[in-house]
């Protein structure tokens, strides 16, 4: 449970991060379509100017975000790259036909940089945006997170308990184990 609320509190920064990426400084708002009966149903580009008109950012802090976005990108696909690589070594040196035990040892502790890599890389994103927003952006940011927190508790809620009973997932493919999950974070 813990794990979840720390990708919850990570994820919604990185959401900022992304709306203001994507270029939608403009302050209008367009029109739901007649067949929108509910927000969940309304198209990236006006739930990314909603999002924005309410955190009321300026669009010289858009472009600053933007900005930020633009000079860091390259550096965390290159720790996602580097992570997806070093995940793929570990699965190799795990189902090897021989384990070699310091093979493995060096490979998990290449897993274990790499994470720390992209979780730096990502943080440090955040906190660059963070710098951007006004003290009252900052508590309007903070309620939409808890909001959105809350919203996203609800609805694993409803979905009811997990049934995982330890088996390999779904799209497993038979006598071969899962790869291992690539870290796929939200696009700075």
């Amino acid at each position: 449970m813990k794990i979840s609320k720390l990708v919850i509190t990570a994820a919604f920064p990185a959401v900022l991060s992304l709306f203001a990426a994507g270029g939608f400084a403009q302050d209008t708002k367009t029109a739901d379509p007649p067949d929108a009966q509910h927000h969940d149903m309304q198209r990236p580009h006006d739930m990314r100017a909603n999002f924005l008109h309410k955190l009321g950012l300026s669009p010289e802090q858009i472009e600053q975000i933007r900005q930020i976005n633009l000079e860091r990108r390259p550096l965390f696909e290159d720790a996602q790259k580097h992570l997806r690589q070093a995940n793929r070594a570990l699965d190799a040196a795990i189902y090897s036909e021989q384990v070699n035990e310091s093979d493995y040892e060096a490979r998990l502790k290449d897993v274990q940089a790499a994470q720390a890599e992209v979780a730096r890389v990502r943080f440090t994103s955040e906190l660059a945006v963070r710098r951007v927003l006004t003290p009252e952006q900052l508590a309007r940011f903070r309620e939409m997170r808890q909001r959105f927190e809350q919203a996203r508790q609800d609805g694993n809620d409803r979905r009811g308990p997990r049934r995982d009973h330890g088996g390999p997932p779904p799209d497993a493919q038979p006598g071969r184990p899962a790869p291992p999950p690539d870290a796929q974070q939200p696009d700075f």
